[in-house]
């Protein structure tokens, strides 16, 4: 079977790199799944999981709290902001950062505040769902 090789890195490491036979991750606009040979591409990502099915069939999963996604025909390259493997995850203290920031969505005292706050809050929650959805497995 073809495969397509997969890079994921964040500004503080390379978190995956290798060959997949499926890619699938939070786009803007929605779930995206690539396949080797996909159409170019280039698009923000979502705070969510990256699902990678590996070549010898075992999946690898990365939350990534957003970013770039660039696809070429034979690579995949996800340029998160912030990069965490799944088996890394620590759902106590993302389920701690997530009350921090709704408290603060709550005391914010301008909108700019606010909307820091809320984008914390939606980062926690997508990865409490990302290391509920890799537990799983």
């Amino acid at each position: 079977m073809a495969t397509i090789h997969v890079d994921v890195v964040s500004a503080e490491e390379q978190i995956f790199s290798g060959e997949a036979k499926f890619v699938a991750l939070p786009g803007e606009g929605g779930e995206l799944g690539i396949l080797p040979k996909h159409t170019p591409l280039i698009t923000r990502i979502k705070p969510g999981a990256v699902r990678i099915e590996k070549a010898d069939g075992s999946e690898e999963f990365v939350f990534v709290a957003g970013g770039i996604l660039e696809v070429q025909p034979g690579t995949v390259t996800v340029l998160a902001d912030t990069a965490i493997r799944g088996k890394d995850l620590d759902e106590a203290k993302a389920t701690e950062a997530k009350k921090l920031a709704e408290e603060a969505m709550k005391n914010a005292k301008s909108d700019i505040d606010f909307a820091a706050a809320q984008s914390e809050f939606a980062a926690m929650a997508a990865q409490i769902a990302a290391l509920r959805k890799f537990r799983q497995k």
